[in-house]
């Protein structure tokens, strides 16, 4: 499973939340704010003229005044923020309605993967240079000293191996190898003995094979935001930077003059945006938007959560291995196939909340052992379902032996993160300024790629910002013509 699949993490089946205890300290909640409920699920204000804006229990201290408003503290926003504060002098808010890493962010598996991407489409070039970001970040990291990059970002050169079993598998994976190397990745298509001398606890059988990405690498979600937010920290003392958690957005707030958007209006704040104001709220960005506009304004983008279950095994000795291993079937959403009779009934991957499981697996930096994964469209259910789980055991069975005949005990030595991928239909995010509103942009929809493709969003939403050329072609992820007339 990739960098930054929309899951919130639970201990155990009982518990619904990700604890926000293994949030960095900087996204401790600041003392002058209430701790409020998130605004999912509820009813939101609309587009307000000025004139009609009251805070419940604002004050004209509650309102501050900034260039740029975040909201939304997930990777991809904070990414932003980020940018931003490094590549420019202008000041920062970032608003949300919970805390960092409690929500798709705090518990993806980490990839930083070139090998399920596709030379020359639209999301090629993006993920190109999100990664030689990231790689830049980590080389900065480790020339600090402190433990380097594995240490504070969770970062690990792993490479990559993405495996199949049949012959049509096999032929796919010899064509993805061809086009990745034409594409100046170093990719190596490798037999089956190849691959279970790099990987001995793995079994492909004597017909399967893999395609090799030795400079693929991953990341711990909550060590890169711990990061990130310590970078964004280091401006508030300038007054360039503050964070507003626990504190959802109820609506925006536009000029009587000008008619343009000029603030979020909070539950406790008024946060002004003289530049822009950036919605980067994941999966729950359409029902934000819906409360937000206009009734007036057409504009739907359909972005949508996608639910999915990643089982953490700690303590695990049965499997160790050496690199990040996912099943080809992962790359195009194929079913897999499985002796799970709770998998057979619901096996054709639709939107009508079918379900789908491939094998993914890593180690993460304390050892533990991370398999994935399913997907199902169910809303924002956060229940976990154990019968997904136990398919998702049996499932990685068919690929490590030694794990065929050992029992799973749910609730012994497990994390299960269930959540929500912020899924967009046509398989590529939102990263773009909404039509007649100007100053507000939206960045989402990146599905299982928001860690990924972070910093490279970022770089491309500061540069609409300033109204700079881009590095990148930002036309493939833009509103206008795709959603709106």
């Amino acid at each position: 499973m990739e960098a930054a699949i929309a899951f919130t993490s639970v201990r155990n089946p009982s518990t619904t939340r990700f604890s926000s205890s293994s949030a960095s300290p900087s996204s401790r909640v600041p003392q002058r704010l209430c701790v409020r409920g998130p605004w999912r699920g509820r009813r939101l204000r609309a587009l307000r003229p000025q004139s009609q804006v009251q805070a419940p229990g604002a004050t004209a201290a509650d309102a501050s005044h900034h260039d740029v408003v975040v909201v939304g503290a997930g990777i991809v926003g904070l990414a932003i923020a980020r940018h931003l504060l490094l590549h420019t002098r202008l000041s920062v808010a970032v608003a949300d309605a919970a805390v960092p890493c409690s929500g798709a962010t705090g518990a993806g598996q980490g990839y930083i993967w070139m090998s399920h991407r596709v030379p020359g489409s639209d999301m090629w070039e993006l993920a190109v240079r999100s990664k030689q970001l990231w790689e830049e970040l980590a080389a900065e990291v480790d020339g600090q000293g402190g433990g380097g990059a594995r240490e504070r970002l969770g970062w690990m050169r792993t490479g990559s191996l993405l495996v199949g079993r049949t012959s049509e598998e096999l032929a796919t994976l010899e064509e993805m190898t061809k086009t990745l190397s034409q594409a100046g990745i170093h990719a190596e298509f490798l037999s089956a003995s190849s691959v279970h001398a790099l990987e001995p606890a793995l079994s492909v059988g004597k017909d399967g094979g893999a395609m090799f990405l030795s400079q693929d690498c991953q990341i711990d979600a909550v060590q890169a935001v711990s990061l990130i937010e310590k970078t964004n920290n280091s401006y508030s003392s300038e007054g360039r930077y503050m964070e507003f958690y626990n504190d959802p957005a109820m609506s925006l707030i536009r000029s009587e003059v000008t008619g343009t958007v000029e603030a979020v209006q909070t539950s406790r704040n008024i946060l002004y945006g003289r530049k822009a104001i950036v919605i980067a709220s994941g999966a729950w960005t359409r029902s934000l938007l819906h409360s937000f506009l206009e009734p007036a304004l057409t504009l739907d983008i359909p972005v949508k959560p996608r639910k999915g279950h990643l089982l953490v095994v700690e303590n695990f000795d049965k499997v160790k291995l050496n690199h990040g291993l996912m099943e080809v079937g992962y790359v195009d959403h194929q079913v897999a196939k499985s002796n799970c009779t709770h998998m057979a009934s619901e096996s054709c991957e639709d939107e009508q909340g079918a379900l789908s499981i491939s094998m993914t697996a890593t180690l993460d930096t304390k050892g533990n052992l991370v398999l994935g994964s399913s997907r199902e469209f169910k809303g924002f259910s956060r229940e976990v379902d154990k019968s997904i789980v136990k398919c998702m055991w049996e499932r990685a069975g068919e690929f490590f032996p030694a794990m065929k005949n050992v029992p799973l005990d749910i609730d012994q030595n497990t994390q299960i993160r269930i959540g929500h991928r912020p899924y967009m239909p046509d398989g590529k995010p939102v990263i773009g300024f909404i039509p007649d509103l100007p100053n507000v942009l939206v960045a989402t929809g990146h599905e299982g790629n928001g860690l990924t493709m972070a910093l490279g969003t970022a770089e491309m939403v500061t540069d609409m910002i300033l109204g700079n050329p881009g590095k990148l072609d930002c036309s493939p992820f833009s509103i206008k013509h795709r959603f709106s007339d």
